[in-house]
This record gives structure tokens, C-alpha cells and sequence, in this order.
């Protein structure tokens, strides 16, 4: 048996430079039981589900093509691992009896795998088929560049060169705009050919390096179908916006590599990169350079989405966006963009920025000519171009390193009158709002990056608080108030810096996200809205180094999570994307393993279901006990109405539902629940 599916893998070989589904003649579903534990990752065997009926030889044949051979029914986890699959495949709507050929322990006798076991069966008999998934592990930024792995997706006038790795197929490097000049908008990719995307495309320019040719996805994906044109089976898609100020960032950043979700969850995992800094959001008083460049890459790659991702196993009908930081700004700017309608059903904003000092601008837009005072006559005037006749000539002519390292280098979302209409996301009914369902939230102490320099013992609490930005009277009015107290410790400078992050949390972050979900339910903007706060995190953007982490004992040289520690911006990242223990990044403790999966677990839940709370029927069927048994003892995610009482989700070990926090801060702050009306 195997020496035929050699001779068929090397004939096969000759004839195709990658297979694909369509050359395989059935769809080709990609299945890991990845429970995100990555030391035991390569101990766990995946496999490549042919779900077209076929023969034991035309099985052998199939699976020869891709280079491997049927599934061989031994290992480590083999048993367990099988057992998931089956009852997860039945779940899908296979016979709860069906048959799968798999490797047979004889050269005489045909082999197939039920949820009753393995049996000898007619090799003439026609039955899906399991075959061997041999591909290695990687760290989650490399690519494997063997052909054996490869495999190819037609779409449209495009060929696709992509590969797998241990945990998904992956096309990384996918160009999704067409060629175009600077400060101009991107249309979407429509040359014909052959795309190789086995290795990421540059990084957008930013401070230290980049490229103007950057407009890249990379998808990660459990299945490709043989016709999407025919599948019933296409899976939801999950479209992450990297944040980083609208200045630097790349969605080829290993921590959102989406194998994990796309294996553990079942969905397909897009990422992109999108115009930064000047070369993103310069607008200019001319009638013609209007800004928001980087916005609109965002919308052109929803528009490549919806032509293309369905012949990558998605479902363009079941997009959701989700982005974290500059990339919640995104995502609530795209809620308000009338050429985003449509291209998506559900959106996460993780930690937009609002309120105060230096979260302003990322929830209230610029008029253009505010930008041009703010921002673009001064660069205009650093790159010598002010006394050009033609200014925006001029600033084509200037390289692009220089463009984004000026001091007043645009990062700003303008009302440019096509992509955004309104100054804000109109939360009263009154602006374009995005039919879609939505989740809002943030970190616990997602100020604390943003709170100005670390006091010194020199530094009163009313200097520390002004470093946010605020000015004399308002600091001492939230001084006099009470209603941040300096907390009774014995560290003068960390008692003070709590303070000043607390209030920078509120006024930028937890406050208007609370009073966003309220508005937004009143006027019943969406189809179904809910809010969190990360009250465990990993790591996390620490522009004060060393504040974001536990602190070291003996028993948990990493970090004990159980001492108090900020929970920093950014800190959600690992755990929503699964990638935590991935490459050089340890577990703290079994609750770092825990919660990413139930962090992962949601996430994906509500790409497929709009619903943060993964069915029981689900968790039964794909074997995921650790987060039943999270849902069971701590309860479920409560979706935001005008009667909720507790409709916060405290993300932490263990699970809390909550009322909306700091009323009365917030209050005095001047951003109450109300406060969108």
C-alpha cells in the first residue's frame, strides 16, 4: 500500500508543481486538536479530512498527491484525539456511524475508523478518507518552504501558492491592492497570475523600517474547498486590524499568528497591513488628498475578502473585524464608514482609545483643515515644501523615512466626507452606523501606558495626574473628590503612579467604552453588543519597563499572576490569539493555559455565532472541558441591554459577570454612563 501512494505522490508530482482541492477532487479540511498546550503540541497528530466518497486506492491516490499517505492510526494522543474528531464531524452533520478510511495495518486488508472503532471493511467500498498530516512544527514566524507542503487555491484570475504548517494551510503575503501612486487610494488587486505567498510582505513604512509596497494579507485557514461555488461548509472569518498609533505595527507580528484559532476553532483567520503615519492619513486643504488612505487599505482588503475568501474556505458572509488599540480606532471607524457596510457582520474593538489628553483623537475625528493646522503645515514646512508651487508634487518627491519620522507626522482619522462622514460614531441614531453585532472592551489598567513618566519621590500626586494631560483645576477637582485615593502602601512613587493610572484608565478607556455600550444599546444601533475587562494579562505594551509583569518568586519564576501587577495595554493579545507559550514565552501557571483557551474559545465563538458563549453542544463535541466547566462554575457572558444588571464580563481565572465600574469616577470625570445620550 504505502509503495503505491509513493508512486502515486511521484506521478502526481511531475504533474502538478502544488495540488490543490480541486486537483485532489474532494475538499481538503484541516484537523488539530490544539488545546494552545505547546510544549505537547508535536505530540499530537493531525490529519487532512477527504471529504469526497471515493475507494481505498482513489483514497490512497488523494492522498498521495498531497504527499502523504492515509492516516496512520498510531501515537501518543491518536486515541483521544480521534474520538474528538469523530464527535465533532457528527456535530457537523456526518452520521453519527460514518466511516473514514485510515492507514491499514495490512497489505491485504482496507482499514476505516468510526466512532465504534476500527474495522475491516470492502476496500471497493466508498468512503471519506483521513490522511496523514506530516507537516512540522514551526515557530509561528516562520514558513515552511518545502514543496512537500505546498498546495495552491485558484480564485477569480489568481493562483495561489501557499503551504501548511502543523496547525493550518497558510498563504502569507497575498497582495491585495493594485499598484498606486503616493496619497492616492487603493483599489482592489485585479491583475491575472500566479501569486506565490509563502512569505510575508513588508511591513507598511514606519520609524526604522517599511516599505510603500506593503498592502499584504496572509490567511490561515482549516479548509479549502474543492468549489466554493457549491460548499455548504465555509467557515467564518475573522479579520484582525494590528493596532500600533496608526504609526508602526504589521499583521505578520507572530503573536497574531491565526493557526491556533483557525485549528482550534474552526475559522478562518485573516490578517493585513495598512498604510501608517504620513504615508496613511495625510490630508490636505486641495480638494483631492483627503486622508484617511490607511482606512480605506482597510475597506479594499474587506473588498478583497468578500471577492476571493471563499475559494480559502471563508464565508463572506460572516466576516468579523476585530483590531486592538489603533486597530479598535479602526474597527469603531469602520462601524461609521458607509463603504465598510456590508463588507462585515461582527466587530471587536479591543482598547479604543477615548476621553481625555492623548486618547482624543482616536474616537473623535478632525475636520480636515483641524489636521492641516495639527498636523500637515507643520511637516509641510519640515520637509521644505511650503513655498511649492505644487505642495503635494513636493511631497511625493520627499522619501518616505523622512515623511514618517517628522514630529507632527500624521496619525490622525479626518472627516474626509467619503470614508467618514460624521466627527465621531454617532451613538444617539443620528449618523451611518454599520448593521453588525459588536463587542467593546479593555484592560483593566489599560491607562497605565498612557499616564505620562513615572512619578519620583519628588513628584506630588497633582504633577503625577497633570502628566496625563490634564490641566490644574480639573486635577485638583479629582484630588479634592475622594474618589481616587492613594492607596496605604509603603512605595511612595508606585501609591502615586496607581492613582495616575487609575485615572488615565478611566478617562481614556473604561468610561467611554462603558457609556459607548450604553448609548449603542438605548438606541438599539446593533443587532447584539457585549463588553469585557481583562483583569489577566500577559506581558502587554510597557513603555515603563518592568511594570506590566508579576512579580518573580521562587515557585513562579516567571511571574507569580496571583501579586498585584498592572494588567497593561495590550495585554489581552496572547490569550485572545492563543499564541501564548509559543516559541520563548512560558506558562506562568496552569491558569495561563486555562484562560487562553477559554479566551480563544470566545473569541471564535462569537465570529460564528455572534454569541461570546460557545454552546455546550459545541464544547461537548469538540472535547474542550477546561472552558464547559468555565461556563458551567462561573457562568455565562451576559449581552448588554437597557435591563442588564451585570452585563460587564470580568475576563480573569476565575470568570465574574459585573455592573459597569467606576460610576462615580467617571462621573466626576465628566464621562458618565450617559454621556452619548
Amino acid at each position: 500500500m504505502l509503495a503505491f501512494a509513493v508512486l502515486v505522490a511521484f506521478s502526481f508530482r511531475q504533474a502538478w508543481a502544488a495540488p490543490s482541492a480541486a486537483s485532489v477532487g474532494s475538499d481538503l479540511t484541516f484537523f488539530f486538536q490544539n488545546d494552545l498546550n505547546w510544549p505537547a503540541a508535536q505530540d499530537h497528530n493531525g490529519t487532512i479530512l477527504l471529504s469526497k466518497p471515493s475507494m481505498n486506492t482513489e483514497a490512497l491516490a488523494s492522498c498521495g498527491q498531497l504527499y502523504e499517505t492515509l492516516l496512520p492510526t498510531n501515537g501518543t494522543y491518536f486515541q483521544s484525539d480521534i474520538t474528538d474528531l469523530l464527535r465533532y464531524l457528527a456535530f457537523e452533520g456526518a452520521a453519527p456511524s460514518q466511516q473514514y478510511w485510515v492507514d491499514s495495518s495490512s497489505a491485504t486488508e482496507c482499514q476505516a475508523i468510526s466512532s465504534e472503532g476500527i474495522q475491516t471493511v470492502n476496500c471497493d467500498e466508498q468512503l471519506p478518507a483521513f490522511c496523514s498530516q506530516s507537516a512540522p512544527y514551526r515557530p509561528n514566524t516562520d514558513t515552511d518552504m518545502s514543496t512537500q507542503y505546498q498546495v495552491q487555491v485558484s480564485s477569480g484570475n489568481l493562483t495561489v501558492l501557499g503551504t501548511r504548517d502543523h496547525l493550518s494551510f497558510r498563504f502569507i503575503g497575498i497582495p491585495y491592492a493594485d499598484p498606486y501612486e503616493r496619497f492616492t487610494y487603493s483599489s482592489v488587486y485585479s491583475s491575472a497570475g500566479d501569486i506565490s505567498a509563502l512569505a510575508y510582505g513588508s511591513p507598511c513604512v514606519q520609524i526604522g523600517y517599511g516599505s510603500e509596497d506593503c498592502l499584504f494579507l496572509n490567511i490561515q485557514t482549516p479548509y479549502l474547498p474543492a468549489s466554493s461555488a457549491t460548499s455548504k461548509t465555509l467557515k467564518p472569518v475573522m479579520f484582525w486590524i494590528h493596532g500600533g498609533a496608526y504609526t508602526s505595527g504589521e499583521g505578520s507580528d507572530g503573536i497574531f499568528d491565526g493557526g491556533n484559532a483557525a485549528s482550534r476553532s474552526d475559522v478562518v483567520v485573516v490578517t493585513i497591513n495598512y498604510r501608517l503615519s504620513t504615508l496613511g492619513f495625510l490630508a490636505l486643504e486641495d480638494g483631492v488628498t483627503n486622508g484617511n488612505f490607511g482606512i480605506a487599505d482597510q475597506i479594499t482588503a474587506l473588498r478583497w475578502v468578500q471577492e476571493h475568501i471563499a475559494d480559502f474556505g471563508g464565508d463572506p458572509s460572516r466576516v468579523t473585524i476585530f483590531g486592538q488599540s489603533a486597530g479598535a480606532g479602526s474597527v469603531r471607524a469602520l462601524l461609521a464608514a458607509p463603504p465598510a457596510f456590508g463588507l462585515f457582520a461582527g466587530a471587536i474593538a479591543q482598547s479604543n482609545l477615548d476621553g481625555f489628553g492623548y486618547a482624543d483623537t482616536y474616537s473623535n475625528y478632525y475636520t480636515i483643515e483641524q489636521e492641516v493646522y495639527v498636523a500637515a503645515d507643520p511637516l509641510i514646512e519640515y520637509v521644505n515644501c511650503t513655498d511649492s508651487a505644487d505642495v503635494l508634487a513636493c511631497l511625493r518627491s520627499v522619501s518616505a523615512v523622512t515623511l514618517v519620522n517628522a514630529p507632527t507626522a500624521p496619525r490622525y482619522v479626518v472627516v474626509d466626507g467619503t470614508y467618514i462622514t460624521t466627527n465621531q460614531l454617532e451613538l444617539n441614531g443620528t449618523g451611518p452606523t454599520a448593521k453588525a453585532h459588536v463587542i467593546f472592551g479593555w484592560m483593566r489598567d489599560d491607562g497605565t501606558d498612557f499616564a505620562g513618566s513615572y512619578p519620583t519621590m519628588e513628584t506630588t500626586l497633582a504633577e503625577s495626574i497633570m502628566g496625563i494631560g490634564l490641566n490644574e483645576t480639573y486635577t485638583d477637582a479629582i484630588i479634592a473628590s475622594g474618589l481616587f485615593p492613594v492607596p496605604a502602601g509603603n512605595n511612595y512613587t508606585l501609591d502615586t503612579f496607581n492613582v495616575t493610572s487609575r485615572v488615565a484608565t478611566d478617562g481614556e478607556f473604561r468610561c467611554l467604552d462603558q457609556a459607548t455600550v450604553v448609548a449603542a444599546a438605548k438606541h438599539e444601533l446593533f443587532e447584539s453588543i457585549y463588553t469585557y475587562q481583562f483583569d489577566k494579562s500577559y506581558m502587554g505594551y510597557e513603555p515603563i519597563p518592568g511594570i506590566c509583569d508579576p512579580p518573580a518568586t521562587e515557585e513562579y519564576p516567571y511571574g507569580d499572576p496571583s501579586l498585584p501587577y498592572f494588567q497593561c495595554h495590550s495585554g489581552e493579545l496572547y490569550f485572545t490569539f492563543g499564541t501564548l507559550g509559543q516559541s520563548a514565552l512560558p506558562f506562568r501557571d496552569w491558569n495561563d493555559l486555562y484562560f487562553s483557551q477559554y479566551a480563544v474559545d470566545a473569541w471564535t465563538s462569537f465570529a460564528r455565532t455572534y454569541d461570546p458563549n460557545p454552546s455546550f453542544a459545541y464544547l461537548a463535541a469538540r472535547g474542550y472541558t477546561n472552558t464547559t466547566e468555565a461556563l458551567l462554575k462561573y457562568g455565562l457572558w451576559e449581552e448588554v441591554t437597557t435591563t442588564s444588571a451585570t452585563p460587564l464580563r470580568i475576563m480573569d481565572v476565575p470568570l465574574l459577570n459585573s455592573a459597569y465600574l467606576e460610576q462615580e469616577q467617571c462621573d466626576l470625570l465628566g464621562y458618565p454612563l450617559n454621556y452619548y445620550g
